[in-house]
């Protein structure tokens, strides 16, 4: 099954789930380059917006996501990954995921 890039203008968004609690950990955005990469290595590559470069979890905090299942949606224009969180620390702050903040 082949992603659709070009439909969201080259980048997918990601969303990136614990395998075994199923917590939503975070969301980032994949070009076709960060998938590839993330497929060859076995941890999950980004593509940052605000740095305009190819990124890889855990790269400079040694909190890696190994990936356990790649899933794609029906339109093909998003995937979900189950990861292991390695180090168990996804957010930049120190939290375990990015979605702490409620409403």
């Amino acid at each position: 099954m082949n992603l659709d890039f070009q439909k969201m203008g080259g980048l997918i968004p990601a969303i990136i789930q614990d395998y075994l609690t199923k917590d939503v950990l975070m969301l980032g955005f994949v070009n076709e380059e960060s998938y590839k990469k993330t497929l060859e290595t076995g941890t999950v590559w980004f593509w940052s917006r605000t740095r305009n470069k190819l990124w890889n979890k855990g790269e400079t905090s040694g909190n890696f996501q190994k990936v356990k299942k790649i899933l794609i949606d029906c339109d093909q224009d998003t995937i979900l990954i189950l990861v292991e969180q390695i180090g168990g620390i996804t957010c930049h702050t120190g939290n375990k995921t990015c979605f702490f903040n409620e409403i």
